[in-house]
């Protein structure tokens, strides 16, 4: 490699820094090793360790990427670089712990990308006996909130992808399955492109971590096992169940079960989707725009992440049902192991426990998921790009099932996200639940009254007039008015000028007086409810009396 393929290197494979990733330019690796606390390499190995795991860049110049190399490696080399890290940061796994070393052949520049493992669950990782984090690029002593988030972690023992499947050979294995594994782990890994088309299927299965000291496990056959191999997983199950219905139908168009290796089923099923040509009329334009219904990635992401998160114990399918022209359900057992799929969104925070975690590293080498975070994100910011709803998540029954929609089903809500294009991610779904309907939490509901996002009574709430009056369609702003309505004083002045003009008026007047004019987000008991209020209200002030005869009428 020469320092400008580093340098363009870098920039693809590690884009920003964030809590997985660090740039370090470090010249002295003598000293900046394990020197000065807060600005070492042990503490970012902590702080990184304590998120989900991930990389330190050392010699390259921070925002720039520049490549400046490591020039004074003092007493170092990659072994005795790892056994101090690993002697430094009390409680880091080693297992996992890498050094990978690319020199420029044109300048022999240097530069070291340091891998670091995800903390062991409730195990923080600790550096000159002090745990940090990383909040965005910035190191700081671990807040109490993140080390309680560790010390309550779900602790899995059982790797159920990595045990060694009997009599099992690679034979067992798909070689076109295995060529397309070499091509995408050289994707991957462009920088050791003649060394891994030299490998034979043995080595690079085992480098790949497929494979392990050339067995193989139940991680290679779910991935690249034969179909006429599924036996060897028996009474295991590792197969995907595509579905076309129409909407608002339970019964099957059309079906087809692809089976492994699964590898090669993604694609599969990725054309068995009608991901036909959309016209979108964008709310700021008057002229359609063609785009494909579902964007790829979004197809891709939610399968992945199925098949690394399935609980194969429950001998259950990876389930994919399509409604045409309409929606697409990913469905596998298993429950979601992130606190939620807002922290994985908003805080950009991956899962931070891995059922299969044997299978998930595999994929990862074969560029099928990141395991550094990012892909449910991207799905939701494509969403938002097509102004399609936000991709909804339901946790329930043991299962995680993911509903991509592709197309516009509320204009007024493609035209907020049109007209105003600074709202951030997070205000984006909290708003989606609104229009959907969706049941808001009290933190939730705080937020968007404090940002006034939001205006109404729990559980009938509409959108505000700071988000509707930034938009160009006189139809929300319609429709604003008629959840807004009036005030309390605007609808008894209506009582008593009907008094005035009629003398008297049974609650049946009363009520065809008000109804249609309260508030649309209201239902009808709450409505007379209301109107119950305000004739309290002006009883009360001594305007109105209830008459013998049941009817209202002016006080004297």
């Amino acid at each position: 490699m020469t320092k400008q393929e580093i340098s363009e290197y870098i920039r693809t494979q590690f884009p920003k820094e964030n809590e997985s990733c660090d740039w370090k330019e470090y010249k002295n690796l003598q000293n900046s090793l394990c020197g000065h606390e807060g600005d070492d390499v042990v503490s970012y190995v902590s702080a990184i360790s304590n998120m989900n795991g991930g990389a330190i860049v050392v010699g390259i110049q921070d925002k720039t990427f520049e490549v400046v190399g490591i020039q004074n490696f003092g007493n170092y080399n990659i072994e005795s670089a790892k056994a101090r890290i690993a002697e430094k940061c009390r409680n880091l796994p080693t297992e996992n712990l890498e050094i990978t070393e690319l020199k420029a052949d044109d300048t022999d520049t240097v530069v070291w990308i340091i891998s670091v493992p995800k903390h062991r669950p409730k195990l923080p990782v600790y550096a000159h006996n002090k745990a940090w984090q990383r909040i965005g690029d910035s190191l700081i002593e671990m807040k109490e909130e993140r080390l309680q988030s560790i010390l309550s972690e779900l602790l899995i023992t059982d790797d159920w992808s990595v045990a060694i499947v009997p009599n099992a050979t690679l034979d067992d294995l798909d070689s076109e399955a295995i060529e397309k594994a070499r091509k995408e782990y050289t994707v991957r890994n462009p920088y050791r492109k003649a060394e891994i088309s030299a490998w034979d299927n043995k080595k690079f299965l085992d480098k790949a971590k497929i494979t392990i000291n050339g067995k193989i496990t139940r991680a290679a056959l779910v991935l690249l096992g034969k179909e006429e191999s599924e036996y060897l997983l028996s009474p295991y199950v590792a197969c995907i169940r595509w579905s076309l219905r129409s909407v608002g139908s339970m019964q099957n168009k059309d079906y087809e079960i692809l089976t492994m290796p699964l590898l090669l089923s993604v694609d599969k099923l990725y054309n068995k989707v009608r991901n036909v040509k959309y016209r979108l009329v964008r709310p700021d334009s008057l002229f359609p725009e063609e785009m494909l219904r579902y964007d790829m990635f979004n197809i891709r992401e939610p399968l992945n992440n199925a098949i690394a998160h399935q609980d194969y114990t429950k001998c259950a399918r990876i389930e994919v049902v399509e409604y045409e022209d309409d929606h697409i359900i990913f469905q596998n057992y298993g429950d979601f192991l992130p606190q939620n799929v807002e922290n994985v969104v908003i805080k950009d925070c991956p899962e931070s426990v891995y059922r299969n975690r044997f299978l998930v590293e595999a994929m990862r080498n074969l560029n099928m998921i990141e395991t550094e975070g990012g892909g449910i994100k991207k799905m939701f910011v494509n969403q938002r790009m097509r102004f399609f709803p936000m991709p909804e998540y339901d946790l329930s029954d043991g299962k995680v099932r993911v509903t991509i929609t592709g197309k516009v089903i509320d204009e007024n809500f493609a035209r907020i996200l049109a007209d105003n294009p600074n709202l951030g991610l997070e205000d984006i779904m909290l708003l989606d639940k609104v229009q959907k309907q969706k049941t808001i939490t009290d933190d939730q509901l705080v937020y968007l009254r404090k940002h006034k996002f939001i205006e109404g009574r729990k559980p009938h709430f509409f959108l505000a007039h700071k988000v509707v009056s930034r938009t160009r369609s006189t139809k929300m702003k319609s429709q604003y008015i008629k959840n807004r309505s009036f005030d309390d004083e605007y609808f008894m002045k209506l009582i008593v000028e009907y008094l005035k003009k009629f003398g008297k008026a049974s609650r049946k007047d009363i009520n065809e007086l008000l109804m249609d004019k309260l508030s649309d987000v209201l239902d009808s008991t709450q409505k007379r409810h209301k109107i119950d209020y305000q004739l309290k209200k002006l009883k009360d002030s001594g305007k109105i009396n209830f008459g013998e005869d049941h009817k209202w009428i002016l006080a004297e």
